[in-house]
């Protein structure tokens, strides 16, 4: 299956200034490995030691998170439209 990944400003400068790429893979996780493959320096921004997706970064498919579906199994359907969401925190206390 073909998808295609959107790629956060946040996560372009790992993967050539691109904001969409067009990937193979049945499932999440998958096209994350597949990326991850192409670009390698990305994959410490996604994944942790343990190969696990960090808890910071939240992957939907079609709109529907996929912490709340089968997480990196959750399968991907030919055309699907993947985004990369890295939460964002900070701020002042004041």
């Amino acid at each position: 299956m073909i998808a295609k990944l959107m790629i956060p400003t946040a996560l372009r400068s790992f993967t050539d200034n691109q904001s969409q790429i067009e990937l193979s893979g049945q499932t999440a996780g998958d096209l994350l490995k597949a990326l991850a493959e192409k670009h390698p320096d990305v994959s410490l921004h996604l994944f942790d030691e343990t190969g696990a997706l960090r808890s910071f970064v939240n992957v939907f498919i079609d709109g529907q998170n996929i912490k709340t579906a089968h997480g990196l199994q959750t399968p991907v359907k030919d055309g699907q439209t993947v985004m990369l969401v890295p939460a964002i925190a900070g701020g002042s206390q004041r």
